[in-house]
């Protein structure tokens, strides 16, 4: 552990289901980390997107029985939250300075020596994929591998620079009131999980929309406004040696920008998986379509599921389902291509 580093470690056991918080100081302030599992094995580390944490927006992936099993076996998860994101956060004195996408980056760089990590696995939702992946460019050596959830690479175009001014107008003068809200929905999710008029809003949206509740609108537009500020980064990605796997839902406002940045990655080291029917957040509105993807991937790593998982009866990503490349070991194996897969509905 680093010595300039102080941390206070809370056993949380009955919020976080056997997680352990530590609150790390850094540089740029104190960030909560929390840690599941055996810290012997390799280290997954988790950033979320806007607004959330890993509750939010890691929760439905990891009570997937499958997806859980294949994540818990091989490695010890690390969930980091940007800061004042964590679960019962104050809010962030307005006096503090604000950090930038570097700043939050290096600030991953603090968390892993803190633990005493080495090289480790990255997985990132939207805003959190970006800085994982400004993280993996800056520090190449620390990375094993992305996984990726629509991410972001390129600096803000104008439409999505507009729409984060009006979400941050709106949480300075209103707090996280309902329009802020619904906006953040149709960050994260599709619409039939959004629902309408006809269709009621589903329990996914309803719970994230809870759990919205408990955030600090202070805490919040610090995270957008670094986010706000990120520079365009696709021309450094062709350096990146690291497996990566991203994931993209064909209804996520996301989807251009995914497609770039798998575009702009070394085409022997990276994979794209389309989900169809599905917005931004994979993890928490498909998280079973994410279950064989990650599996061959982690496979180029000699990691496996436990052999008592080998057969997954509720996933809609069955043999039977799924893109014939997907299933051949060099499209998840030493040399990743782009392909797409269509998630079946049966």
């Amino acid at each position: 552990m680093a010595e300039s580093n102080v941390s206070v470690s809370v056993d949380l056991g009955t919020i976080y289901l056997g997680g352990k918080e530590h609150r790390v100081k850094t540089a740029c302030g104190v960030v909560s980390v929390i840690v599941y599992g055996d810290q012997e094995k390799p280290a997954l580390i988790t950033y979320p997107d806007l607004a959330l944490n890993h509750m939010s927006c890691f929760q439905g992936l990891f009570f997937c029985p499958e997806a859980a099993s294949l994540l818990l076996h091989n490695f010890c998860i690390y969930h980091i939250s940007p800061p004042g994101h964590e679960l019962g956060a104050a809010p962030i004195f307005p006096t503090d300075s604000v950090p930038s996408a570097d700043d939050l980056a290096d600030q991953i760089l603090e968390v892993l020596n803190f633990f005493g990590l080495g090289a480790v696995m990255c997985m990132g939702v939207t805003a959190g994929a970006y800085i994982l992946t400004l993280f993996a460019m800056k520090h190449r050596e620390r990375v094993l591998g992305l996984i990726l959830i629509s991410p972001l690479c390129k600096a803000p175009s104008w439409s999505e620079w507009f729409y984060n001014r009006v979400v941050s107008n709106l949480l300075y003068f209103y707090g996280m009131c309902g329009v802020v809200k619904e906006f953040l929905l149709q960050r994260y999710f599709s619409k039939e999980v959004r629902g309408n008029i006809e269709i009621p809003e589903s329990d996914i949206a309803q719970a994230c929309r809870r759990l919205l509740d408990e955030r600090k609108s202070v805490n919040v537009m610090r995270f957008l406004d670094a986010i706000d500020r990120r520079p365009d980064i696709s021309s450094g990605l062709k350096k990146l040696k690291c497996r990566t796997l991203i994931f993209i839902g064909d209804q996520s406002p996301f989807y251009s920008e995914a497609v770039h940045m798998a575009a702009n990655l070394d085409r022997g080291y990276c994979a794209l998986v389309e989900v169809q029917a599905c917005g931004s957040m994979v993890t928490e509105e498909q998280p079973h379509a994410m279950l064989v993807p990650m599996e061959y991937f982690l496979m180029g790593y000699g990691l496996y599921r436990p052999s008592y998982f080998t057969e997954s009866p509720r996933s809609p990503l069955s043999p039977c389902c799924i893109s014939p490349e997907l299933l051949s070991p060099e499209s998840m194996g030493l040399k990743l291509k782009p392909i797409k897969t269509r998630v079946s509905t049966c």
